[in-house]
């Protein structure tokens, strides 16, 4: 009896250190692709300030446009209606 009673630990144990296996491994995973992710974003950065400095130097101003950009968005917001008095 003592030989059954070790053989079900190791059976239900098994399928659990499968999953803690899994786990791990799917977390070690996630972190590389976090990591990659991170970094694609850094050369995404870096490309966006080179393109932005080569607009200064041709004498665009992105500050302004993004600033006229806003307040027509505002514009557009006080123009709506409500839907209760389109209705």
């Amino acid at each position: 009896m003592a030989g059954k009673k070790e053989e079900t630990k190791e059976t239900n144990k098994t399928p659990r250190e499968e999953e803690i296996g899994f786990h791990k491994g799917a977390l070690t995973t996630l972190a590389k692709e976090r990591q990659e992710f991170v970094r694609l974003l850094g050369v995404v950065e870096q490309l966006m300030k080179l393109h932005i400095d080569a607009l200064k130097k041709l004498g665009v101003d992105l500050e302004k446009e993004a600033e006229e950009i806003h307040n027509e968005e505002k514009k557009e917001k006080k123009e709506k209606k409500p839907l209760d008095e389109v209705l």
